[in-house]
């Protein structure tokens, strides 16, 4: 891993000069601004891991440039601001404004390295508290000891210590996403960020993804998820969603390993390693058409299947012992346990959902049975119910206003397209007439996941 780059902005060339000295001596990547002019430029080429302000500057003081910084999508890294006339009132307005520290010159070196020490630690916690809230739905590595598992782990390690890009192909709810994170963990780029896209949220053309790629207005820039995963791992789910001027945007950054921001007229160089997944046949999608064959040719430069469910019944035991546990101690629920008819059962269902159905039916029995054991009664009951009703079933809405009744209808309508289209957004967007970004933006504002789908 490289190591963490330090923009140090302030108006006095010796203090720049003292400072980049000093943390060069410690091994950081230092870039210096003598104003905030440079400091938004710096800005542009680059994503930094930590910025030392100061507060006083000739054009636009520090405070300001903070504010400026931390509208929109907020404070790009952890921000310690640098003053020599300090004030109260100063220090608590850049605490307000999510500046994570407030030191004073003449600088006590041996501070400003303590400062910076623990500010690029409370950085990593953070990301790294923030991708195991991520990961908390999920597995830490594939569950089961069948030979079909037991493979699946094997062949994910072998893959993870390489840094090539790899296609992750498998059915909705096999796991797909938990094997990406389970490589990522287990590979050379473990240290650095894991950052999740979906592909269908992205928009292509001329005003190709913001969301992936960044943008810059005026002096503002946003770093897209491409720029935040440098030194690690981009994960694309449902790469097929892609349309094809994504597609050929997506090809020409991670070919050349650099690309421009969505208005920006420099390119920007990141280190990236790629793992896609998707439910669909890629080389039928090439071969009608709709996904480019190049972009297929180097995402499939190692493929690896994730098997249904119904491959490996002899692993449900496991993986239902491995939902109970995890539900009674992360949610709280009641602990129960299956009778041997009750599994029984549970083997011969043919799960069309797989793992990700298993997972939503363990806490469904919790959550809503009653008593120590769930016996086969209670496991028909929830498996009949498990695909939920046809809104066609639970009837129309007409005993509400009309904002509430409209919508309970889309969510109705769109949770019955979904299963329709298998949890598909791309399939969901042809057969609701809608462009997939903003039916992302309908999915997340009713709470209906699609992986549930």
């Amino acid at each position: 891993m490289s190591a963490p780059t330090i923009l140090v902005v302030d108006d006095e060339p010796d203090i720049r000069s003292l400072v980049q000295e000093i943390l060069e001596d410690e091994e950081y990547a230092v870039r210096v601004a003598a104003d905030a002019a440079d400091a938004r430029e710096a800005l542009r080429a680059g994503r930094p891991d930590l910025i030392l302000l100061d507060i006083w500057m000739p054009d636009t003081d520090g405070i300001t440039l903070l504010k400026e910084w931390a509208e929109g999508d907020g404070l790009p890294c952890p921000v310690v601001m640098i003053s020599g006339h300090g004030n109260i009132e100063s220090a608590v307005e850049a605490t307000r404004l999510g500046a994570y520290d407030f030191i004073e010159k003449p600088l006590s070196l041996a501070k400003l390295l303590l400062v910076v020490e623990r500010a690029l630690e409370a950085d990593r916690l953070v990301r790294e508290n923030r991708g195991l809230r991520a990961e908390s739905e999920g597995v830490p590595e594939p569950v089961g000891d069948s030979a079909v598992i037991r493979e699946v782990r094997a062949q994910a390690r072998r893959i993870a210590g390489h840094h090539t890009w790899v296609l992750i192909t498998g059915e909705a709810g096999s796991g797909k996403r938990n094997i990406a994170r389970y490589m990522h963990a287990h590979s050379p780029r473990s240290g650095g960020p894991f950052v999740e896209v979906a592909a269908g949220s992205l928009a292509g053309g001329s005003s190709a993804a913001p969301e992936l790629f960044g943008s810059e207005q005026d002096s503002r820039v946003s770093y897209g998820r491409l720029e935040q995963a440098n030194q690690g791992t981009l994960f694309i789910d449902e790469v097929a969603d892609l349309d094809m001027g994504a597609q050929v945007r997506l090809l020409s950054a991670l070919t050349a390993q650099k690309f421009h921001r969505v208005g920006g007229a420099d390119p920007v160089a990141v280190d990236v390693r790629v793992l896609a997944a998707t439910r669909t046949d890629l080389e039928l999608e090439v071969r009608e058409g709709r996904f480019r064959e190049d972009l297929y040719y180097h995402l499939n430069v190692v493929p690896l299947r994730v098997p249904p469910l119904r491959e490996h019944p002899e692993d449900i035991p496991a993986l239902l012992d491995f939902y109970l546990e995890r539900f009674v101690a992360r949610d709280k629920l009641p602990r129960r346990r299956f009778t041997e008819a009750a599994l029984a059962r549970l083997r011969a269902y043919p799960w069309p959902g797989n793992v990700r159905e298993l997972k939503n039916l363990v806490q469904r029995l919790l959550i809503l049975g009653e008593g120590e054991e769930i016996d086969a009664r209670e496991v028909d009951a929830a498996l009949g119910g498990a695909a939920g009703s046809a809104p066609e079933a639970r009837g129309l809405p007409f005993d509400q206003p009309l904002r509430e009744a409209r919508e309970d209808f889309e969510r109705m309508y769109l949770q019955h397209q979904l299963r329709e289209a298998g949890g598909s957004v791309g399939e969901l967007a042809k057969l609701a007439g809608m462009e997939r970004t903003h039916l992302y933006r309908k999915l997340k504002a009713l709470g209906i996941d699609p992986h549930d789908y």
